[in-house]
């Protein structure tokens, strides 16, 4: 059992990063593999509706000069993908918003290679618009057919400045609960 959790924060081991952290320290103790990819510092650019990805069908995105065929790659071996965006203006980031665009078009490409994987979406967030931002990383899950999980509450996070989340006892403990559910679900359909 693997999972996998993309970071589209541009803060590197940021707030978004401490929440994803946290879920994958919950499913690290039920024996889940876990890896992290952090996005911060790289530069991630969008899907350019080339169309290779429908031709080539090789799981590959046709573009090549950053890290998102790598992600495609540790996402299709990943049970569970986990993503996870501070909050822009009421949304994701844009270098969440380009791992989205790209990786759900060559999903689609690829005969839904994402279908029946554990999704989850985890965002951090300075005051509001948290709900639309994890609604868009919902929309990505359901539309690649994904078992979207949920918690004890939204899985949101508060705090602006560098760590500022660690202080949300709620937002943590709605992570904690977050890996806790995933680990369940993991068991349940492994055991079958």
């Amino acid at each position: 059992m693997k999972a996998v959790a993309i970071c589209g924060s541009a803060r590197e081991k940021g707030n978004t990063y401490q929440l994803l952290k946290t879920v994958l320290d919950e499913l690290e103790k039920q024996d889940v593999e876990t890896e992290l990819i952090e996005l911060a510092g790289q530069t991630v650019r969008g899907c350019i509706a080339c169309y290779g990805c429908f031709k080539s069908k090789d799981g590959k995105c046709t573009v090549t000069t950053d890290c998102i065929n790598d992600c495609l790659a540790r996402m299709k071996d990943a049970d569970v993908i986990l993503l996870g965006s501070p909050t822009y203006f009421a949304d994701i980031s844009p270098e969440m918003k380009a791992v989205i665009d790209r990786c759900g078009m060559v999903g689609r490409a690829n005969d839904d290679m994402f279908k029946r994987k554990i999704g989850a979406g985890v965002i951090a967030v300075r005051r509001a618009g948290a709900i639309h931002a994890l609604d868009s990383l919902n929309h990505f899950f359901l539309i690649g057919q994904m078992i979207v999980i949920g918690s004890s509450y939204w899985n949101i996070g508060i705090g602006r400045e560098k760590g500022d989340v660690a202080e949300d006892a709620e937002g943590m403990q709605t992570m904690k609960t977050l890996g806790e559910n995933i680990g369940w679900l993991l068991k349940q359909i492994h055991n079958k």
